[in-house]
């Protein structure tokens, strides 16, 4: 998909040095930086799973407890 944008003569600027040093175009530099906001704003597996068994709950107490239901 194709979306226009505004940005600054300077910003310009330095999306083709920096392009020009890595050998990319500026719209891959441009979809890089975006994929890296979207995963930076997107909480990771582990983060949203921490926390998940509060109240001081012993995970190997209850490890043990499932298993002796098999």
């Amino acid at each position: 998909m194709r979306t226009l944008i505004d940005i600054s003569d300077d910003q310009v600027r330095a999306l083709a040095r920096i392009a020009a040093r890595e050998d990319v175009s500026r719209a891959a530099l441009i979809r890089r930086a975006i994929a890296h906001l979207i995963s930076a704003e997107s909480p990771a597996i582990a983060d949203a799973a921490f926390g998940i068994c509060k109240g001081g709950v012993d995970g190997l107490a209850y490890e043990d407890r499932l298993r002796t239901e098999w």
